[in-house]
């Protein structure tokens, strides 16, 4: 009889942890970049949408950082009795961000403030656009094939900032272009609904499942 595999083996399990715990720094060295950037410019240009993207860096950060130290951890049955309190991490992160977004978003619809025309706020997005991705889709494989809900979350939240980039991008272009300073907001509330349930998936552990008996090994949506 074929013995059926519980998941990744002992060896697999480190050098997926090992790959995560690379990915989790790139993103955290990233967006410490990205933050200081965005929130530069969009206070020199009175961009709400820049300076809300530079506090979403932040979030990510923070996200990415409950990871990391989660992972920090050699020992596999230490890395799972971390798990919830990562989650829980992210979960707030994914709130903070949407509450934060909704505010901004209905303070610069009802006209509080007029950004600027600011060409590093559109190449930094274009940039975060291109990168982020890419960040999120490894981690997010390496995370379902480990069977780790945190790291599949956490990849959310990248994925999240692309979204935000290309909100971002958009919402920077109309406004240089065609003066719709309306369009991002509008967006960037649809982005805020998006944050609060992957929070909740995240509260609730949802996003990922923990390696089953298979022929395959994992089963992760």
């Amino acid at each position: 009889m074929t013995a059926l595999s519980l998941g990744p083996s002992p060896a697999r399990r480190d050098a997926l942890a090992r790959r995560i715990r690379l990915l989790v720094a790139a993103t955290i060295a990233y967006n410490v970049i990205e933050a200081a950037v965005a929130l530069t410019a969009g206070t020199i240009a009175s961009s709400s949408a820049l300076i809300g993207f530079g506090l979403d860096s932040v979030v990510e950060v923070s996200s990415a950082t409950a990871v990391a130290w989660q992972f920090s951890a050699r020992d596999h049955a230490v890395r799972e009795a971390r798990e919830k309190a990562a989650l829980r991490i992210i979960a707030v992160s994914f709130f903070a961000l949407a509450a934060y977004v909704s505010v901004d978003a209905v303070r610069a619809l009802a006209g509080d403030s007029e950004a600027e025309r600011s060409v590093t706020g559109m190449a930094l997005a274009a940039l975060s656009l291109a990168i982020m991705p890419f960040l999120s889709a490894a981690q997010r494989r390496a995370g379902r094939e480990l069977g780790s809900a945190s790291a599949v979350a956490d990849a959310k939240q990248t994925l999240l900032c692309t979204y935000l980039s290309a909100v971002l991008l958009v919402g920077l272009l109309l406004n240089a272009l065609l003066g719709w300073s309306w369009a991002d907001p509008v967006a960037a509330l649809a982005i805020a609904v998006i944050a609060v349930k992957e929070g909740r998936d995240a509260w609730q552990g949802r996003g990922c499942c923990a390696p089953t008996a298979s022929a395959g090994g994992t089963a992760c949506p």
